[in-house]
């Protein structure tokens, strides 16, 4: 394997191991491309829908510098035009690099407003879905959010599930009424469904075994295990970690 050399970024002036890793790792959006890559997710526009809020332009960019840097292969695309993009051995010698960043994260780092997406939580969601907890038949569940006013609809379907964004037509079987932050956290695996049900976060409305299938299917990010756990405070009207 040949020596990684970097002409064309720009740098810190150092030839410490640190500084010339950062000048690679440590650019804005590149952890999160790694990210999507080492989730086998090989396709550009794949890539695009979970860096949600990364232009299009933005992206080709910062693949192209990983390419130049020997982090990134660019491959011809089986299923038509354009390119797969694909970690080389130096790339995928970064995996434990992203994953002890997520770690960290997890057990240290606070979530606030700002961080909250909906899209965002809702792509996590279904690119995590447990393939053989779904359900054999056919069923909807919609997710409606209050704060932004948001509606999405996922259709559980083994072994092909889909998002949609607007109503795709064949009716709910399950309404999921959720606090923004409330799901984030339960998807982070900071807080049980059935605790933030109690405490009034989550409402659900539809058929009794659709209900008992959401504790099924709902993913837990890769980090969950690494969560911190929190309560909700009703009379602070916020999340608290548990001592």
């Amino acid at each position: 394997m040949g020596t990684v050399i970097i002409r064309s970024m720009a740098g810190y002036g150092q030839f410490c191991p640190v500084a010339r890793a950062s000048e690679i790792f440590a650019e804005r959006w590149t952890p999160l491309i790694l990210r999507e890559l080492l989730q086998d997710r090989h396709h550009f526009n794949e890539m695009l829908r979970g860096l949600h809020g990364l232009s299009p332009t933005l992206l080709r960019e910062r693949l192209r510098r990983l390419e130049r840097a020997g982090v990134v292969e660019a491959r011809p695309n089986p299923d038509g035009r354009g390119s797969t993009y694909y970690l080389t051995p130096s790339g995928a010698q970064l995996a434990d690099v992203v994953k002890a960043l997520g770690v960290w994260g997890q057990r240290w780092l606070e979530i606030g407003r700002e961080h909250l997406d909906p899209d965002f939580l809702m792509w996590a969601v279904y690119s995590h879905l447990p393939p053989d907890e779904l359900p054999a038949r056919r069923q909807v569940v919609r997710f409606d959010f209050s704060k932004p006013r948001r509606s999405y609809w996922l259709v559980l379907r083994r072994p092909d599930p889909d998002l949609c964004y607007s109503d795709p037509g064949f009716g709910d079987d399950l309404i999921v009424r959720g606090d923004l932050e409330a799901l984030a956290r339960v998807y982070l695996g900071e807080v049980e469904l059935a605790s933030a049900r109690a405490a009034g976060l989550v409402e659900l409305d539809g058929s009794r075994e659709a209900a008992a299938g959401l504790t099924r299917w709902f993913p837990r990010s890769s980090f969950a295990a690494h969560a911190r756990r929190f309560k909700y405070d009703r009379g602070a009207g916020r999340f608290q970690p548990v001592a």
